[in-house]
């Protein structure tokens, strides 16, 4: 009997906002002291009060039309009701039967096929906080309390653990180029749940699914699915077919899965519409402007710029994965008309540089340079030299080409002088070369410009040579 796998994603991603969900405490309490970005708001103090932040509520919502949804003209937050420690409330604002968006869609490709994966809604809550567990006693942090988050649900129509992977990969890109998350997996910014059951191919029927808490890479996604599946399989091989359905644990340094409990239903949180906070109104215009506001994504910028500007593919998968690159490779083809070239030296001597982005680079540094290579003022050693120092500086590539000495000499009296030196001081090369030996040639070639300091204009170089040879 052929199974096949039926796998869920929830991912939640926290929104890139200067302050929490309900309160101004800072966001980023990445590497902060424990329980150093908190205040009786988000502690859950007696007597405070909620008050959304709008920046979190229209990040939220772009990334949601990113995702294909369709934003809600009515959407309102629900109380969730369960026990965990780091949760200061007692319960967790998200929501429930009305969220902001419903009924997305994400384009994946594998292996040159393209799959449609649904997204069934993303919805807008708050993070818990953050438990430590030593030997003795468990650690609470409650930093992270309060943090914005948007849950992203997905359709059961991922069918294998690679697919699930690159779902995640490109829903973070996705997050990225709107700006609505920094998705920075180190850091926590993105985790997922994953669902994954197994029925006969070929039936329509769902089987109880185990969900997987918390995970919190794409390796450990990738290898927590093969690993249910391999699990559930044998269960099926054994004729025990699950009955009902459970949740999970995965252990990174057994890379293997733990059954924890049985899984909640809706339910067990005991939603409610959520007192304190009003509910949420878009116009049609509100919606219509946040949908014409997305750019082009991730993966249609990949197609065009294989199609468009004949990229080969590694070249365009890298290029079209971040709006900052994207952009400014972009904004040096306007300049240049050169994207094969303009990719290829942003992709070789740009990226080599951390941070690149934040240093004085600009497009027309890259242009200015691409030209003066293809006119032959400077090598193309001479244009990295050039890059790097613009990097630094800031400085024009006409001014650096003058101040690191790097312009090319292709005045053809200087170099017939320098070649026919070379050609009179290696007399066995220029046998050799005669006798069919083309490695010769490029040992005159080298001689030469050794002579010059690197200054020779190489292709002028080799013209001369090898009309001086014939």
């Amino acid at each position: 009997m052929e199974l096949e796998a039926i796998i869920g994603l929830e991912i939640h991603a926290q929104l890139s906002t200067k302050s929490k969900l309900w309160c101004g405490c800072d966001n980023d309490a990445f590497g902060a002291d424990p329980n150093t970005r908190v205040c009786p708001v988000c502690m859950g103090f007696p007597g405070m009060l909620p008050v959304l932040n709008r920046d979190a509520l229209d990040k939220a919502v772009r990334g949601a039309a990113a995702l294909g949804c369709k934003v809600q003209k009515f959407s309102k937050f629900d109380r969730k009701n369960y026990f965990y420690p780091d949760l200061p409330f007692g319960f967790q604002i998200s929501q429930y039967d009305e969220p902001i968006s419903l009924k997305g869609k994400v384009e994946i490709e594998i292996n040159g096929k393209k799959s449609t994966i649904g997204i069934t809604r993303v919805h807008l809550e708050n993070d818990a906080g953050k438990l430590t567990h030593t030997k003795n006693a468990t650690l609470c942090d409650y930093n992270r309390a309060g943090t914005p988050l948007i849950e992203i649900v997905t359709e059961p129509d991922i069918r294998s653990p690679e697919e699930a992977k690159l779902l995640a990969q490109e829903i973070q890109k996705i997050l990225r180029f709107v700006e609505a998350s920094d998705a920075d997996m180190e850091k926590g910014m993105m985790r997922f749940d994953a669902s994954i059951s197994l029925r006969p191919k070929g039936e329509d029927k769902l089987y109880p699914r185990a969900e997987i808490k918390n995970l919190n890479s794409f390796v450990s996604l990738f290898k927590a699915l093969n690993y249910e599946y391999a699990r559930q399989e044998k269960l099926w091989k054994d004729k025990k077919v699950p009955e009902k359905e459970s949740t999970v644990g995965w252990l990174d340094d057994e890379e293997k899965t733990v059954i924890l409990r049985d899984k909640e239903s809706a339910h067990d949180y005991r939603y409610f519409p959520e007192p304190d906070v009003p509910p949420m109104t878009f116009t049609d215009e509100q919606i219509q402007e946040i949908e014409d506001s997305i750019p082009e994504l991730p993966l249609a910028k990949f197609h065009r710029y294989k199609k468009e500007l004949e990229l080969s593919e590694s070249d365009a998968l890298k290029l079209a994965e971040s709006a900052v690159l994207s952009e400014f490779f972009e904004a040096v083809v306007e300049k240049s008309k050169k994207p094969k070239k303009a990719a290829n030296i942003i992709l070789s001597v740009v990226l080599a540089v951390p941070h690149w982005h934040s240093t004085p680079l600009t497009p027309d540094h890259v242009a200015d340079v691409l030209s003066l290579i293809e006119k032959g003022t400077v090598s193309s050693t001479g244009g990295k030299e050039i890059l790097l120092a613009a990097m630094e500086s800031g400085a024009s590539a006409k001014d650096l080409v003058k101040d690191l000495n790097l312009e090319q000499v292709s005045d053809s009296g200087e170099l017939e002088s320098w070649v026919d030196q070379v050609i009179a001081d290696n007399g066995k090369s220029v046998e050799d070369y005669k006798n069919g030996k083309d490695k010769a040639l490029q040992f005159l070639m080298g001689q030469v410009m050794r002579m010059s300091e690197g200054s020779a204009n190489p292709p002028k170089v080799m013209e001369l040579l090898r009309k001086k040879l014939k």
